[in-house]
C-alpha cells in the first residue's frame, strides 16, 4: 500500500520539480529548430535559380558557380542530418560562396538590372533575414531550456528523465568564420 501511494505521488513530485516546464522548453526548442531548418531549406532552394540567372550573363565564372553549388549541397545535407553545428557551419559556407557570387554580379551591370535577378536577390535577402530571426529565437529558447535544467531542484528531474543541454546554433568550424577573399584583379 505504501509503495502504491509513493507511485501515485511521483507525478506530483515531478510536476513540482519542473517536469512539465522541461517538456515545454524542449518542445519549444524543437519547434524553433524546425523553423531554422525551414528557412535554411528555403535558402538552399533559391540558390539554384539565382545561380542559373547569373550563369546566363557570366558564363566564364564557372568556379564561382561550382563553389556555390557545392556549398548548397553541403547545406542540404546538413539540414537532413539535423545537427545544429553542422547546419551553422554549412550555412556560413554558403554565405561565403554567395558573397563571391555577388562580387561576380558587380562586373555585369546588365545583370544587376534584370528583373528575375532582382526578384531572386530580394527573396534571398528576405530569407536571410528570416534565418537570422529564427536563429535568434532558437538560441533564446535553448538558453532558457539549458538554464532551467541546471537549476535546483529541476536538475534532479532533468537527470531522472534524461533531459540534456541542447546545442546552440553557432558556427563551430574555424574556417567557416573567416571572411571570403575577393580578388578584383580578374576581369570578365
Amino acid at each position: 500500500m505504501r509503495r502504491r501511494s509513493l507511485f501515485l505521488m511521483l507525478p506530483l513530485f515531478l510536476a513540482g520539480c519542473g517536469y512539465n516546464t522541461i517538456q515545454s522548453y524542449d518542445e519549444a526548442a524543437n519547434k524553433a529548430k524546425q523553423n531554422i531548418e525551414v528557412q535554411l531549406q528555403r535558402r538552399a532552394d533559391l540558390v539554384p535559380n539565382l545561380v542559373n540567372t547569373v550563369k546566363g550573363f557570366a558564363q566564364q565564372e564557372q568556379d564561382v558557380f561550382v563553389k556555390v553549388t557545392e556549398a548548397r549541397a553541403g547545406l542540404s545535407g546538413a539540414i537532413k542530418g539535423g545537427k545544429m553545428a553542422e547546419m551553422a557551419d554549412a550555412n556560413q559556407a554558403l554565405t561565403g560562396a554567395l558573397s563571391r557570387l555577388m562580387v561576380t554580379v558587380e562586373a555585369y551591370p546588365q545583370l544587376k538590372s534584370d528583373q528575375n535577378f532582382l526578384q531572386l536577390q530580394d527573396e534571398l535577402t528576405g530569407t536571410e533575414n528570416r534565418i537570422s530571426v529564427a536563429r535568434t529565437d532558437y538560441n533564446e529558447v535553448v538558453g532558457r531550456h539549458n538554464e532551467y535544467i541546471r537549476k535546483f531542484p529541476q536538475v534532479f528531474t532533468a537527470k531522472v528523465i534524461g533531459a540534456k543541454a541542447r546545442d546552440y546554433f553557432e558556427v563551430t568550424n574555424p574556417a567557416a568564420r573567416e571572411a571570403p577573399t575577393v580578388d578584383f584583379t580578374k576581369k570578365p
